[in-house]
């Protein structure tokens, strides 16, 4: 085994679950990432996957790979940063264990990020919202689920892996009804829950508690959905809701989205950014101020409060001879 593989080994053994104790989300990403590189190199290089050591690891190599995803797979900046990220995190933890190959790796360290253009938010209105949640078909088992795991979704905002991780204990719908749920960066929070979310859940929970498992979405035998899943259902209700409802079609409409409609409502309702960034569990607010961004409200109120070019700045002072005044108009 060369010096590559057992680095390779020995990050996803050893260092990514006990000393850095990253989420299973990151630690697939990276794995599939090392993956998809060793293959490209395979190919490129005409060398097996077994035998490719750091040598083949250049910069110039990990340049094409990362070229190679944005040109012909269709991969965006941000895909291309977070697959460096990878690449860049393994090699980092290698370096001191690896002095012989320190030129080749410390040239893919610094190897810079793309940079990236922030698209606007988007979200779906009140009238596409109420579209989405009539859409399932409420007289079968997978149409009450999916309409009470829209409802709850769109109500509080929770990351489709979290909603995924959720079990029937996290919900609680007595005095102070909420969902408990650990985020990203481990960070736990309770969401609170509104009248029609409680009802919509409590009549659910009546017929899941029917049902094996502890997931609180789950499949038919009872196993939690998976985050394919939860989009493909998505998906599927879309199209029925683009039916009664047409500017859903124009909207690429993700579960993620759900989550920004959430945030939407909020800002909508006056709430404060602050506290938008502690309920959908950022860890500052300037992940939540793309909202302001995409509030169209907030934007056309601050132009409204401002002064029209023709007026003249100053307090208004009437003429004191009113013919005068009259003349000169």
């Amino acid at each position: 085994m060369n010096a590559l593989a057992t680095s390779l080994q020995t990050y996803f053994t050893t260092f990514a679950h006990t000393q850095r104790d990253l989420s299973a989300n990151t630690i697939s990403s990276y794995r599939d990432t090392w993956r998809m590189l060793l293959k490209y190199l395979t190919a490129t290089l005409g060398v097996p996957a077994d035998a490719l050591d750091f040598d083949a690891v250049t910069a110039r190599n990990v340049t094409g790979f990362l070229d190679h995803l944005e040109h012909e797979r269709g991969n965006n900046a941000k895909t291309r940063n977070t697959r460096l990220t990878a690449i860049r995190s393994v090699l980092g933890r290698a370096l001191p264990d690896h002095p012989e190959h320190a030129a080749t790796i410390t040239q893919v360290l610094a190897i810079p990020p793309r940079r990236t253009t922030r698209p606007l938010i988007e979200f779906l209105t009140p009238a596409e919202v109420n579209a989405l949640l009539v859409a399932p078909d409420q007289q079968t088992w997978t149409g009450r689920r999916d309409h009470a795991l829209l409802t709850m979704t769109v109500q509080t905002g929770l990351r489709i892996s979290e909603v995924c991780s959720l079990t029937c204990d996290d919900i609680h719908l007595g005095a102070g009804p909420h969902v408990a749920c650990t985020g990203k960066g481990r960070r736990q929070r309770i969401t609170p829950l509104t009248k029609a979310t409680v009802t919509t859940m409590t009549n659910y929970l009546a017929e899941r508690s029917t049902r094996p498992g502890a997931a609180l979405f789950c499949g038919p035998h009872g196993q939690p959905l998976s985050r394919d899943a939860l989009e493909h259902r998505l998906a599927k209700h879309l199209i029925l809701a683009a039916i009664a409802c047409p500017s859903i079609a124009a909207k690429h409409v993700t579960m993620h989205t759900l989550r920004h409609t959430a945030a939407m409502n909020l800002l909508a309702a006056g709430v404060d950014v602050s506290v938008i960034a502690l309920w959908l569990g950022h860890a500052d607010t300037h992940s939540t101020d793309a909202y302001l961004h995409a509030d169209m409200a907030i934007k056309q109120a601050a132009i409204d409060r401002t002064r029209p070019p023709e007026v003249k700045p100053g307090t208004y002072q009437p003429e004191p001879d009113i013919l005068a005044w009259l003349t000169s108009l």
